[in-house]
């Protein structure tokens, strides 16, 4: 379980055959073997390290759900140590399991902040809502609009500086990790409605599901 609050940068130096390497410092200072480390949002668990770098293996599932294919040596990553408890949750429930990728489609300023837009398939972004809060390559980040075929979040100067969104371009691929508990509550009502897919695909809300779950006498 993690936070999207970014520890550090790290960088890519082997990645191939079922595991990838990454320089990094902060998250090694207690690193063991079997630890998760959140690897643009990716969780991924230590195989082994030394005192520059550490090892994970990679899932052909996972390469296949995420945005890794597009890395390559010396690629900036994202990098997050597994929640302690008692410590301070300072994003939101990220549980570095990717939904899916995205498109950057654009930047743009406004003010101190910069707006990115990121195209989604549909099926991602349903999950997505206005003001609520989605991970991107594992950074926690609210978002500030959306539409039928994208969001946008609002990015302060910090984040850009201390996370690899800072040498993001347009065109780029990114890790998307929809809000946990927002998942759990649309497979409730899924369940509720007698579909895996929600309301939306049973007729809507109607007052005969009202009746017969209690809400009207």
């Amino acid at each position: 379980m993690f936070t999207g609050i970014i520890e550090e940068v790290g960088r890519i130096q082997r990645l191939g055959g079922g595991s990838l390497t990454i320089a990094a410092r902060e998250v090694l200072k207690d690193v063991h073997v079997g630890d998760s480390i959140a690897v643009n949002g990716i969780c991924l668990t230590v195989t082994s390290f030394d005192a520059r770098h550490f090892t994970a293996d990679v899932m052909p599932e996972t390469v296949r759900r995420t945005s890794l294919d597009g890395l390559r040596q010396g690629s900036p990553v994202n990098l997050e140590r597994a929640l302690q408890l008692g410590g301070r949750l300072g994003g939101h429930i990220v549980s570095g399991h990717i939904d899916g990728t995205g498109t950057i489609r654009a930047f743009r300023d406004e003010k101190n902040a910069i707006l990115m837009t990121v195209e989604v398939e549909p099926s991602i972004l349903q999950g997505i809502v206005e003001k609520g809060s989605v991970a991107l390559d594992g950074i926690s980040l609210t978002v500030a609009e959306v539409t039928d075929r994208d969001f946008t979040v609002s990015l302060i100067p910090h984040t850009r500086e201390v996370t690899n969104l800072g040498s993001r371009r347009q065109g780029d691929a990114i890790n998307i990790e929809n809000d946990v508990i927002g998942k759990y509550v649309a497979k409730i009502l899924g369940s509720a409605y007698g579909t895996a897919e929600g309301p939306e695909h049973a007729g809507g809300l109607s007052k005969d599901f009202l009746v017969r779950n209690g809400f009207f006498i």
